[in-house]
């Protein structure tokens, strides 16, 4: 990725975020308007010289450049309109738009500004996603109440993505699919390492993806980056203001990843009339799952094995009390080291994530047919977090660091052929071993949260981080503690 043309064009889309914020936008109402606009522009250069361009000449980005002030926002609000009537992922795009740009000259300088910018597709990977990220990092640090949403690091993306490798034929869904960041880098994956033939084009093109997202918003953007990676389904292979928790599908895949929302209790959500979501208040009874709870990311992962295909292989981020919490939580790990082979556990470090107190893991299995016998022999535990320290300005996470846990869990040789490199005597600071089947049955609530490597700075003041690092590791450590009560306090109220 060309990270300097990246913060060019966040810092753009920052500026316009000021602009906006002054004539009386919120930052999402902002990033609604902004994203319309970008994708008129992006289609534009796009599909420039090819005749496969989705969008009506009448409402192209060409049309709105060309109109004079006076016509400028009668025209914006009629695109907008007609855009939003018409099939597949264009429609899904401009789905129940909300035109707020109603000042001509505030309207025609956004329009100038993003004119003369450099071309926005040179952006690899999630343009949109990177831009509104960028957004929503600026806005979190500037308003008390912050984004109230955090996304899962491309650096964590790409190593996820560098260990499964999606096939040409694989069926790849994400099921709260966000901006589309694992969808993307599957794509991209599969682009980069395959010569594709006719028929793994058109799977590509409207098959290998497929996703639901709850808030509409961030749906629209998950569609607008898929169609500008070259998918364009009809059916739209994004469901917006879809709650995925809510029923069973019936569609089943060959690969699943996927970063679930993380909070701490699960209510049926639905979308109104006017594209607000809403929320009851009462969980999900779902006759093929294990057991019934109101966590949601215990739901999540119950939802996960229903979607799989018999060995399809799945990749999850969970926060640490899917792997602790007793009930409902010993309940689906114990069903899931049985049904399933659990074969890896990537323990992410803390900082990485915008939203305060996160500490989570990725989570790798495949799902199998019954048998009386458990599928999971063992566990691989990679440690990337104890006695490190990430922050998002001063040492954000890079794809580099993650090299060796990519290397370690795809070797040469067969998963059974896997070698520890830690050893109590020989190398004690080793954070890659494995955890038998038999081992980790008899932890109680079979309990998944497994360390090993001694705490530096425990024992050594000096080896202690920056202040800033420390209050914020702090702060986390005290949100765990706090998850371990509420998990306690569920369990008691249930």
């Amino acid at each position: 990725m060309n990270e300097a043309l990246t913060k060019r064009v966040v810092d753009k889309a920052w500026s316009f975020a000021h602009v906006l914020r002054d004539a009386g936008l919120s930052y999402l109402a902002y990033t609604e308007q902004i994203t319309f606009l970008l994708f008129l522009k992006m289609t534009d250069e796009v599909f420039n010289a090819s005749q496969s361009n989705s969008i009506p000449k009448k409402w192209t980005w060409k049309s709105l450049v060309s109109k004079s002030d006076t016509e400028l926002v009668s025209h914006y609000e009629a695109t907008l309109d007609a855009l939003s009537k018409t099939s597949g992922m264009v429609g899904a795009i401009f789905k129940r738009p909300r035109p707020e740009l109603r000042n001509p000259a505030l309207l025609r300088k956004i329009i100038n500004d993003l004119d003369r910018s450099p071309e926005w597709t040179k952006l690899d990977l999630d343009i949109v996603g990177d831009v509104y990220e960028g957004i929503l990092s600026r806005s979190a640090s500037e308003s008390p109440r912050g984004a109230g949403q955090y996304f899962t690091p491309r650096s964590v993306i790409r190593a996820i993505v560098d260990c499964v490798e999606p096939f040409p034929d694989d069926t790849v869904c994400d099921p709260a699919c966000g901006t589309g960041g694992f969808l993307l880098a599957a794509l991209d994956f599969v682009r980069e390492w395959y010569e594709l033939n006719a028929t793994q084009k058109r799977h590509l093109k409207s098959g290998f993806v497929r996703g639901w997202e709850l808030v509409p918003n961030t749906a629209r953007l998950c569609v607008m980056n898929l169609f500008l990676h070259g998918v364009d389904g009809d059916p739209c292979p994004i469901e917006a203001g879809a709650d995925s928790l809510a029923s069973d599908p019936g569609e089943r895949f060959s690969l699943i990843l996927a970063n679930p929302p993380f909070g701490k209790k699960s209510s049926i959500a639905i979308v109104n009339e006017e594209g607000d979501l809403e929320k009851e208040d009462s969980g999900y009874e779902r006759q093929e799952f294990w057991t019934s709870t109101k966590n949601k990311q215990l739901n999540f992962v119950q939802h996960i094995k229903t979607l799989l295909k018999v060995d399809g292989r799945c990749a999850v981020v969970v926060p640490d009390n899917v792997l602790f919490e007793g009930g409902a939580g010993e309940t689906v790990r114990t069903k899931l080291l049985k049904q399933c082979d659990c074969h890896t556990l990537l323990r992410l470090p803390t900082g990485i994530f915008y939203a305060q107190g996160v500490k989570a893991n990725v989570l790798f299995f495949e799902n199998k047919p019954a048998q009386k016998e458990p599928w999971t022999k063992k566990l691989w535990v990679y440690d990337l977090r104890t006695n490190v320290h990430f922050t998002h300005k001063t040492n954000p996470l890079k794809r580099s660091d993650l090299d060796e846990f990519v290397t370690l869990y795809k070797p040469e040789e067969p998963r059974e052929k896997r070698r520890a490199n830690w050893s109590e005597d020989k190398n004690p600071d080793g954070r890659w071993r494995s955890f038998s089947y038999d081992e980790i049955i008899k932890r109680d609530k079979a309990n998944l949260d497994l360390f090993w490597l001694r705490n530096d700075s425990l024992e050594d003041g000096g080896s202690l981080p920056d202040p800033d690092v420390l209050a914020r590791e702090i702060a986390d450590d005290l949100q765990t503690a706090l998850d371990h009560f509420s998990a306690i306090a569920r369990e008691l109220n249930d």
